[in-house]
């Protein structure tokens, strides 16, 4: 070990043998801190980042994709249940083509794909469901990569397509929804999907979608749309209407000078009308019309058989004529129109609504009950044909008492000021810590150095003690190593007995020139060694 590493090894612990033991034991627990902080920070900056390989899978797949990852050595992780797999970023890419390639993760689904295993020899009925099937299975991929939407599943009812029924029926759908933890699909989301649906399936409407989520909630049903349960849908019209109301009065009286409730009746059934109208247009030509005329000539006279009369006897009568008569038909079909009207009703059809409005009376001065009722009215949008009604009272509001309106901002305040301090708090007692852990460190290691300077001051008048005793060479050894730094410069030389009396034999015995001049070839090739063991020679002392 290089003699440079020997000293500073050798101070070190010197100085650890001059703590007490309070001190070591804060100085450990320092140093452990720091290690374990320098391990975890190491460790987070060299932890890998792992992204998803692959979500919403089945355990199939998600089996196979896993010894695939074994089997080629890629660390992973198993979330979501087993359905989502994450491995490191850089592996990402490379595990989605080997997985490729091994044509995973299968279409549980199906989708288009599975036209592509149907044979030539299908039925018709087999091709109808594999092509009903083929885009359930579309609609629910595409589902699925909505944000929130772990996995999806599409049903669809189409009637079979025939020229025996009068009336055609509608296409119905079903989808059930599956979400993550703690996501709930908004109003948007929802109607997204049913117009998604809709749009995918020929005379499919969204009215007649229905979605489910997996917790048993309808969030969207047939021929009622979406929006939720029907009380929701009252809410929300309720809530729309208000803020309209409420809006309104705060620009003309004031901001808390009135207060509305609104109470609406809404018709939840849906249904269909059918009306069709005739009319005759004016100057149109006829559709079609035929004329038959029939013209007929007699050849004379002749006499009637009369008429009885009242004996049963015939009266002879005279008759004049040549039997001659035309007859003319005619058979016109004029153009009618005729116009057909079929109305869907769907439901929420507000059957009746009130409107209730009271409004502060010394913030209402100079308006008067009518004007306020016609403005909250046109801003309610009543319809007095239907029933709505619409009711402004003036009244006097309830005064908040000052001191009372003082304690509750005091009390608001101080609440504000608490959490302040404990976030305060929160954030400085780990800085705190730190630093009183850096002030014991260092109060320690200024009391290491003032026990250091003193037992440098002792050590200085033991050496000028004993440096008349020591030869020339070991004296100017001292003195290199007080040059150097090593040992705090000498005092002028005090006569005394030989300290070197206490340690060894006589310097008079044999030997003693020999180990005289070790002691001179170490102080010229290293006064730090040389004060060293001084150092040490004299703490031995000490202690004796």
């Amino acid at each position: 070990m290089p003699k440079e590493v020997s000293a500073a090894f050798g101070r070190i612990t010197h100085a650890l043998r001059e703590f007490t033991v309070g001190q070591r034991t804060i100085a450990i627990i320092g140093v452990a801190v720091v290690v374990v902080g320098a391990i975890a920070l190491g460790a987070w900056f060299t932890r890998s980042t792992y992204s998803p390989l692959f979500s919403g899978l089945s355990g199939s797949d998600a089996s196979a994709i896993v010894d695939q990852l074994d089997s080629a050595g890629v660390p992973y992780q198993l979330t979501d249940g087993g359905q989502t797999i994450l491995v490191p970023d850089s592996e990402v890419n490379a595990a989605r083509l080997k997985a490729a390639a091994a044509g995973l993760p299968s279409l549980a689904n199906g989708g288009y794909a599975l036209l592509d295993a149907m044979g030539v020899t299908a039925s018709e009925f087999q091709q109808s469901v594999t092509y009903k099937r083929a885009i359930e299975g579309e609609l629910a991929s595409t589902i699925e990569s909505i944000k929130g939407v772990r996995t999806a599943s599409v049903k669809l009812a189409i009637p079979e397509q025939s020229v025996f029924v009068s009336q055609k029926q509608d296409p119905t759908a079903s989808v059930f929804v599956d979400t993550d933890s703690g996501v709930h699909l908004t109003a948007d989301q929802v109607q997204a999907i049913t117009h998604l649906t809709a749009a995918s399936v020929d005379g499919l409407t969204p009215e007649n979608v229905s979605v489910v989520s997996a917790d048993g909630t309808v969030l969207s049903a047939v021929g009622t749309g979406a929006t939720g349960s029907s009380d929701q849908q009252v809410s929300t019209y309720e809530d729309r209407v208000r803020s309209a109301v409420q809006s309104m009065l705060d620009r003309v009286v004031g901001v808390g000078k009135a207060t509305v409730v609104v109470a609406a009746s809404m018709n939840l059934a849906s249904g269909q009308r059918v009306e069709e109208t005739f009319t005759t247009p004016e100057g149109g030509p006829a559709l079609q019309e035929s004329t038959t005329k029939q013209d007929y000539t007699g050849t004379g006279t002749g006499a009637g058989t009369g008429v009885l009369g009242a004996d049963s006897i015939a009266v002879p009568t005279t008759a004049t004529g040549d039997g001659t008569y035309t007859n003319e038909t005619t058979n016109r079909t004029n153009a009618i129109n005729k116009v057909t009207e079929t109305t869907q009703i769907p439901a929420g059809d507000i059957e009746r609504q009130t409107v209730s409005v009271a409004i502060d009376k010394d913030a209402a001065t100079g308006m008067t009950t009518a004007m306020l009722e016609g403005l909250v009215a046109a801003a309610a949008g009543i319809d007095e044909t239907r029933g709505d009604a619409v009711k402004v009272e003036l009244v006097t509001f309830a005064k908040v008492d000052s001191g009372t309106a003082a304690s509750a901002l005091e009390e608001a305040r101080a609440s504000e000021l608490q959490s302040s301090i404990t976030q305060i708090v929160t954030t400085s007692v780990p800085v705190a810590g730190a630093i009183i852990v850096l002030i014991i460190l260092m109060s320690g290691i200024r009391g290491y150095r003032k026990r250091r300077d003193k037992q440098a001051e002792k050590d200085l008048g033991e050496m000028t003690q004993v440096r008349d005793t020591l030869e020339p060479g070991q004296a100017q050894a001292i003195d290199a190593a007080a040059a150097a730094g090593v040992l705090p410069p000498t005092q002028p030389l005090v006569a005394g007995p030989s300290a070197f009396a206490d340690f060894g034999p006589s310097l008079d015995e044999p030997g003693v020139e020999r180990m005289r001049q070790e002691i001179d070839n170490l102080a010229a090739s290293s006064p730090e060694r040389m004060a060293d063991h001084l150092r040490t020679l004299m703490d031995d002392r000490s202690r004796a």
